[in-house]
């Protein structure tokens, strides 16, 4: 939806609220044009209610406000003295409307001194969880996100089972685009495999203030935007379009910034014909070929171990059993194996030819080899050919929603012949460490502005899978940020003495108060 049609949306709501409540508005002693005027109706309700006046921000809060309407209509309810268990279902089943059926057809007898405490354990367990869902919906959407990484692409800097906090503040809160969903899941339900929310009413993208700009370099965490999947590791091959904020959570490096020129040779990313410097945490990792003398024994499992190599990264050709194949090693353990006896000779492997599935699909450059390309920058301004077009396209008709025809060499956008186009949004280039390992721009390009989620800060719980009992934990990793200068400190003792301090402060503190009484 376009913020015009938000626009009347909005206003058709002030009006069916008006019809359904100013009888209830006059009979609490209002004005009957207090139930028209958009938001102070609302704050005037909340003085109808008993309630407090900071509700009404809650209410045109996207997710939140899903919540707060049937506590509100409950709400109102109740200060005309419809209580019963009856009046409670109907009005949240019939979505508000039975306030209408009120309105007009009983008696209105408001409640000036309603209590407002909840009259048994069941509705005082029940307020209890709305305000806490509430809570942390609030600072799931626009404050801190829980994560988890599923894959190695940023194997080294991010394990496979490292459960993250991501900042949604740093580069500014993305006001939710999918109004009607379930708080607390992203786009499936879970156990059901239902999805979660509905695509109509949608908010125009809309962000909050950011403390910081996406740097080079930065660990992003985005909405894959070539994401069509039903669910991850759903087996039946469903398809769906997602609205974007609904689109399944990828996390990467950020490589490249709007307005940037990006090409890579040989693995090595340049920049604006500049090779990229990555900050010491990260460890770029490529494919290997591994040569062996086929005479002297060497206990691979204990060296990929020792090595912190991933599990079935090495295999061994079959075919020539003197050619060990290693899917992901860092340059530094690439020179480690060349002084293991055994081994006569390490060489990186690097593509050459041409790659199906690369970015934008012209048949011309491969993972290792590609570019130069330009990252788009809003405002900029780029020449449209026949040549150039497989590199915007996407952006003109997916993320820019425009209409696009090509009449043999003549490029029509929205009806009028164009040979240039200006970017609505700023893109970015996204890719994972594990270069030979990870699915990122280079398969699908790249990443607009509106897909933003988050920048990953704190890592507060690592588990190894393939470990057993108290080693499944990574203790080395427990508390330890995601980015900063240097190598990752681990602040666990911190937190452990932290938390003692808070206990037993909070026992002092309660035997001092007993003493007062």
């Amino acid at each position: 939806m376009t913020l015009y049609q938000w626009f009347v949306f909005f206003l058709i709501v002030q009006v069916i609220h008006f019809l359904g409540t100013w009888k209830l508005y006059e009979s609490a002693g209002r004005k009957r044009w207090e139930a028209a005027i958009p938001v102070y109706n609302a704050i005037i309700l909340m003085k109808i209610i008993g309630r407090p006046t900071w509700w009404t921000v809650l209410l045109f809060i996207p997710i939140i406000n899903l919540i707060m309407f049937p506590v509100i209509w409950v709400e109102t309810l109740r200060s005309f003295g419809k209580k019963t268990t009856t009046d409670t279902l109907l009005g949240i089943f019939t979505f508000g409307f039975y306030i209408f059926y009120i309105n007009y057809t009983q008696p209105l007898n408001y409640i000036t001194d309603r209590s407002l405490q909840p009259e048994n354990r069941t509705a005082d367990t029940v307020s209890s969880l709305l305000f806490a869902v509430i809570v942390a919906t609030l600072v799931h959407t626009y404050f801190i996100q829980p994560y988890t990484i599923p894959t190695s692409s940023l194997e080294k800097s991010l394990l496979v089972g490292d459960f993250l906090f991501v900042s949604k503040m740093n580069y500014g809160a993305r006001v939710p685009m999918t109004t009607v969903a379930l708080p607390m899941v992203h786009d499936t339900i879970p156990f059901l495999k239902r999805k979660s929310y509905l695509t109509w009413p949608e908010l125009p993208y809309l962000r909050l203030p950011a403390m910081q700009s996406i740097n080079r370099t930065d660990i992003v965490v985005f909405n894959w935007p070539a994401d069509t999947v039903y669910k991850f590791r759903d087996d039946t091959g469903r398809r769906v379009d997602k609205p974007i904020d609904k689109k399944s959570n990828y996390v990467k490096r950020c490589v490249g910034i709007p307005g940037d020129s990006l090409s890579i040779k040989d693995g090595i990313v340049y920049i604006n014909g500049k090779e990229l410097i990555l900050p010491e945490r990260a460890k770029p990792q490529f494919s290997y070929k591994v040569a062996l003398d086929g005479k002297t024994p060497i206990d691979f499992e204990y060296l990929f171990k020792d090595m912190d190599i991933t599990d079935g990264a090495g295999f061994i050709d079959d075919q020539k059993k003197d050619t060990l194949f290693i899917a992901a090693l860092t340059a530094a353990g690439a020179e480690r194996l060349k002084n293991v006896p055994g081994i006569t000779g390490v060489k990186r492997i690097i593509s050459k030819d041409v790659e199906n599935g690369i970015f934008p699909h012209i048949n011309k450059w491969n993972r290792d080899n590609f570019g130069p390309i330009y990252i788009p920058q809003k405002g900029k301004t780029v020449a449209l050919t026949m040549e150039t077009l497989p590199f915007y396209k996407t952006i003109i008709t997916d993320y820019e929603d425009n209409k696009l025809n090509v009449n043999g060499s003549e490029i029509v956008i929205n009806d009028k012949v164009a040979t240039t186009y200006t970017f609505k949004q700023d893109y970015y280039w996204m890719m994972g460490d594990n270069r030979h390992n990870s699915e990122d721009s280079r398969y699908w390009g790249y990443v607009p502005e509106n897909h933003i989620v988050g920048k990953p800060i704190f890592i507060w719980l690592s588990i190894d899978s393939n470990a057993k009992g108290l080693d499944k934990i990574r203790w080395e990793r427990l508390f330890t940020t995601v980015s900063g200068e240097g190598q990752p400190q681990s602040y666990f003792k911190l937190f452990l003495l932290g938390l003692v301090a808070f206990f037993v402060g909070e026992f002092f503190w309660k035997k001092r108060k007993e003493r007062k009484i």
